[in-house]
């Protein structure tokens, strides 16, 4: 846990360049907005190559696709295999205040934005899959903080229906999806897939993250489900997930995909190309919080003032 402590921060400072050719694409334009997607693609292409469709992280107020440290992860990604399409989205909390159970329309409307979005970047990866050589039955979504709420939601949607997950073929089912420090905003009381079971979930979250909650938050049928929810129904309906809990973490375990990047190759392995029906679950010590940075212990009031 000391190494994961050390390179979380050493991702506070960020890394080079990706040193990798990559193309962008104009995938789609809502409110005036041009949204873009980064597409790099490995040397060599299989049948077999995921498409990580990644959405970067950053509260619905900030982020952006190509960051640094992204970047990095990107080359990780790309070195193992892996094709990934970095995404835009629209950032609907700018200028929110005040947020709380008491008031989740604004992120509410902010999460349906990006998912639309993302749905759209969906579409034109599959409209676009012979030309771009995306394997469509080998799509996953990975998601940073706001970027894993959006990765869940879209998920949640494509099973239930929802927003404008219809332009999709009936048949397309994510690959997998893969959440650092993400939860799924639901109005109907506990989360509930009702026309289709999820993809294979893996799970990051700190356990003392108070930006977006490990265990979730509800009141009457409004609710925001983190990890801890997540699982607990996840194991009541025998779906397959990998969860990792980090006890005395906080928010920092949204930058966790670059030193995940074992678990993800394993991940991918049993779940999404063997289609082990596996629920994998552990909890981990952070052996010294002191040195984690001061976002860690972040609260909504940090960043919607």
């Amino acid at each position: 846990m000391k190494r994961l402590t050390l390179l979380l921060l050493l991702l506070l400072v960020g890394f080079g360049g990706i040193g990798q050719t990559m193309q962008t694409y104009q995938y789609a334009e809502r409110d005036t907005l041009k949204l873009y997607l980064d597409l790099y693609t490995p040397e060599t292409v299989h049948d077999s190559t995921i498409c990580v469709v990644y959405v970067f992280g950053g509260g619905f107020i900030a982020g952006q696709r190509n960051g640094k440290w992204e970047k990095d992860y990107f080359k990780q990604l790309v070195n193992e295999g892996f094709m990934v399409a970095a995404i835009d989205y629209r950032l609907g909390l700018k200028g929110a205040k005040n947020l709380s159970i008491f008031n989740t329309e604004p992120l509410e409307i902010a999460i349906n934005m990006a998912t639309e979005d993302a749905i759209l970047a969906l579409a034109y990866l599959l409209e676009n899959a012979d030309s771009l050589k995306v394997n469509k039955d080998w799509i996953m979504m990975v998601g940073s903080s706001a970027g894993a709420i959006t990765s869940l939601q879209t998920d949640y949607s494509l099973c239930n229906g929802y927003l404008n997950s219809d332009i999709l073929p009936e048949d397309f089912r994510l690959a997998g999806v893969v959440s650092y420090a993400g939860a799924i905003f639901s109005k109907e009381g506990k989360v509930s897939y009702r026309n289709h079971a999820p993809a294979p979930t893996m799970m990051y979250h700190g356990m003392e993250d108070n930006l977006v909650s490990y265990k979730g938050i509800s009141m009457f049928n409004v609710g925001f489900f983190g990890t801890d929810a997540l699982v607990k129904r996840f194991e009541k309906f025998d779906y397959p997930y990998f969860a990792r809990r980090f006890e005395g973490y906080g928010h920092s375990v949204a930058l966790g995909g670059p030193v995940t990047v074992d678990d993800l190759l394993w991940f991918c392995r049993h779940f999404v190309y063997n289609k082990e029906k596996l629920q994998v679950d552990g909890t981990y010590q952070n052996l010294d919080p002191a040195t984690m940075p001061p976002f860690d212990y972040y609260t909504p009031k940090d960043l919607y003032k």
